[in-house]
Formats: C-alpha cells, structure tokens, sequence
C-alpha cells in the first residue's frame, strides 16, 4: 500500500457517525419528543405513505445462547427458551397498538429479523409472529423478507418454515474462520457448519445469501483476512458484508473487554486488512455497493446501485426504498417519515409496558425542515456518492469543512454538487460528517461514535 494511502487513513481515522439516520442517535432532540407526540404522528400518516408507497418492519429479537464479545448489539444472554413465547406475545401486542394508530390499512413491503440471534427461537414461534403480523395487514406482491442466522443455530425446520413463509434472503455472521479470532471474540464455528446451512437455504429455495465477514477483530492479520475471504468465495454468496469492527466499549461495557486493546489491529494495519479483503473480493468478481458491502453483478442489491434506487435506514442498505419504518421489539428503532422513536433497552421493561397496553417507546426526534434537507444529502452520499448541496441551511460552512477533503481529492464539489471521488469512498463517512449541521452544533466532549477506519 502506499505510503499516501496510510498517511489518508491515518488523518481520517476519527470517530464518525454510521449514518442510518440523520440526525445521527446521539443528536436527537428528546425535549420536544413524547410519547403521545410519537403516536400523534403515526396517527396522521396519509394513505399515499402506509398504503401506497408502502411501510418496512425490523423486529428485533434479542435473545442469545451466548455472548460473542464483539457484538455491539442489544442483545440477552440465556439458555432458557421460554422466555420465547411471552416476547413474542409482546411483539404482537406492540404491532396492534401500531395497527391501532394507522388511520389506513398497511402495505407491508419488507420485513427483517435481527438480534441478537432470530434463530435462537423456534420455527414455531417464528412462524406464529410473521404469520399473525401478515394477517393483519395488505402484502406487497414483491415482499421482501429476510434474517440474520446464527450458523451454529439455524436448523433445516427453521429454513423450511421461514421459506414457506416467504424468507428468501438470509444473512449468515461469519466473522472470521481464524480458530484464534473466534476464541478471542468468543464466536466458534467451523467453516464446514456454514457451508452446510449455506447449501441448506441454496437448496431449500433461498434466492439471496450473505455472508458477514469483520476487519479489525483481535489478534486478525492479513493471512487469516486471506483464509476466511477465500473460504466465504468458495461458498459463493451472494451478497459479502465486509464490516469494520466497530471497538465502543464504552457504551457496551465489559462485552467488548474479552480481550486487550493490545490485540486489536490499529489503524493502517487494520485498513490494510481491509484493503487486502477487498482485492480479493474484488477478483472473485464482487463488487462495492456503498460502503463495507460487496453483491455479484447479478444480485439486486448491486442493481439498486446501479439504478440509483439503493436505499440506506436502520438496517443499513435496502432495496427497499419506503419511507416508514416501524421497529418492533426490544430497543428496535423506527423512522416514521419525519420523525424518530426507539424503544426501551430492558426486555422486563418492555413486556410490562406492553402488558399494560402502552407503546414501548422511550426516546425520539421530529426533524425540523432542515433536518429533512440534510437528511436527503446524507442519504444521497451514502447511496449514490453525489449530492447538490445547494439548499444546505450552513452551506458556505460546509464548504469551508469539505476543504481538507476536497484537497485530498476524496471529494470533487462542481458548483454545488458534491461527488465522492473513487479515492473518496473508504472516507465517505468522513464526508457526510462535513455536512452534519447537528454535530457541527453540539460537537461531543468524549468519543461517541467508533472511528472511520
């Protein structure tokens, strides 16, 4: 790699929002937020938003057998699966008080599970929730449904039902097949486990499989980057999640502490892993969508890129480009077209408020109109790498904050559109960050988000 290319990454590799959302968790505006505000607004959702254009649903579901110390994900510990049916009750109850909100019939254009680990619950329990959720609403004649699957816990009945149901995406976390990574990150599977479900859900009908793979995980190097990226091309995916691994240990206390600082790859070391990933990636003939994932030419997610349809909300990247969002389930976030709401954290928290008929929401944000102007231009670079910057409400600041980026050539800006170079893309977080009016506003004392690199 060349040493310009270590001295970019060292110079940006500062911590930098995500952007799912805008305006970013940390910046949301909870004084104006309520409640009763929350349900007011769902309540005046226009038929052209729920029935037309369509609604998403991301139900969380928290549950792990066990504690993989990377993961930053809201998650429960435990081996007792009768904790399976009452969340799953809770769920239904918080769909039907949204149901009860919605002055219009729902379409319902896609649905995710995440976790924690769905399939930590049984087929029947997963097939109670979706089949009653879809009862109660108006379904998408392309229905987009798909799963986060734990390898090690995801059975041929759990393929079967969920497909029958109408799953035809699954997203297996691979992490890494080095014994010594997944002993330090305490995620142990072997390679031969997630070539048998992979061909299990190719067999049983499954039409868009991804693998998720991590960079900068303890004790990686570029020979195990090399062994694990060879091993998932070998079982060819459809889609390769190639995340950086996201060090909070601050907001998720001792279950990122299962091992040293010390053995976490730092800065250019951990951006040449990626850089190596992606070569070879690369050569296997994936290609980047957005950032940190790659699809095969033929896989729709690349399409959406190409067409410039790709859209990006909580759940990271979507074909789907609706504008609301509904998050049911512990801590689950939704976008309800001009406003924010998340859930509370604790599952005993959220099983009583729903067994007392209230909503589970505890935190939120109504954007202002110059929320949704920014929000339109993140989302704009995230997706498509361009972006008029005209109508930005600080845009001689903006420009006077893309300088270093622009000098660098990671961005080009002609008149006031804003394009990402090809250089530009590793660092596009970096260039959203230009135009975050809310950071720029209330820039945090202490670290917040993970860093870039």
């Amino acid at each position: 790699m060349e040493n310009s290319k270590l001295t970019l990454f060292e110079k940006y590799n500062i911590p930098v929002p995500r952007y799912t959302s805008y305006p970013t968790v940390p910046f949301w505006d909870n004084s104006t937020y309520s409640s009763q505000g929350w349900s007011k607004h769902i309540s005046t959702l226009d038929e052209g938003i729920l029935s037309e254009k369509g609604i998403s649903l991301y139900i969380h579901l928290p549950f792990c057998e066990s504690l993989c110390t990377f993961c930053g994900c809201n998650k429960r510990i435990t081996k007792n699966h009768q904790v399976e049916g009452g969340y799953i009750d809770s769920v239904l109850k918080e769909w039907a008080l949204y149901l009860a909100l919605f002055q219009h019939k729902p379409l319902i254009k896609e649905i995710h599970l995440g976790g924690g680990t769905p399939t930590f619950f049984s087929a029947e329990n997963l097939s109670k929730l979706i089949s009653k959720i879809l009862a109660n609403a108006r379904i998408d004649s392309d229905l987009q449904m798909s799963l986060e699957g734990h390898p090690n816990h995801t059975s041929e009945e759990h393929l079967n039902t969920l497909y029958n149901l109408g799953f035809r995406r699954i997203s297996y976390g691979v992490q890494d097949y080095d014994p010594i990574v997944q002993k330090a990150i305490h995620r142990i599977q072997s390679f031969e486990q997630v070539q048998k479900v992979t061909k299990m859900a190719r067999k049983i009908g499954f039409n868009s499989i991804s693998h998720d793979l991590v960079f900068g995980l303890p004790f990686q190097n570029i020979h195990s980057i090399e062994d694990s990226i060879a091993k998932t091309v070998a079982l060819a995916p459809d889609r390769i999640s190639f995340y950086s691994y996201a060090h909070v240990p601050w907001i998720k206390g001792t279950g990122q502490r299962g091992y040293s600082e010390e053995n976490l790859p730092k800065n250019t070391e951990k951006r040449a892993l990626y850089e190596r990933g992606k070569a070879l990636l690369e050569a296997a003939g994936y290609l980047e969508v957005g950032f940190d994932h790659f699809a095969l030419p033929k896989d729709g997610l690349f399409k959406a890129m190409e067409n410039k349809s790709l859209h990006r909300n909580f759940m990271g990247y979507t074909t789907i480009a609706s504008q609301t969002l509904i998050g049911l389930g512990v801590s689950a976030i939704s976008d309800g077209s001009g406003a924010f709401s998340q859930n509370v954290k604790v599952v005993e928290e959220y099983e009583s408020l729903l067994s007392k008929g209230i909503l589970p929401v505890e935190r939120g944000h109504f954007l202002t109109e110059e929320d949704k102007i920014i929000q339109q231009q993140i989302m704009n670079l995230m997706c498509r790498f361009e972006t008029s910057i005209e109508k930005h409400p600080q845009m001689t600041e903006v420009i006077s904050r893309l300088q270093a980026v622009l000098e660098d050539n990671l961005a080009v800006l002609e008149g006031t559109t804003l394009k990402v170079t090809p250089e530009g893309i590793p660092f596009v977080r970096n260039i959203c960050l230009g135009l975050d009016a809310q950071y720029w506003d209330k820039v945090p004392k202490y670290q917040v988000f993970s860093s870039a690199v």
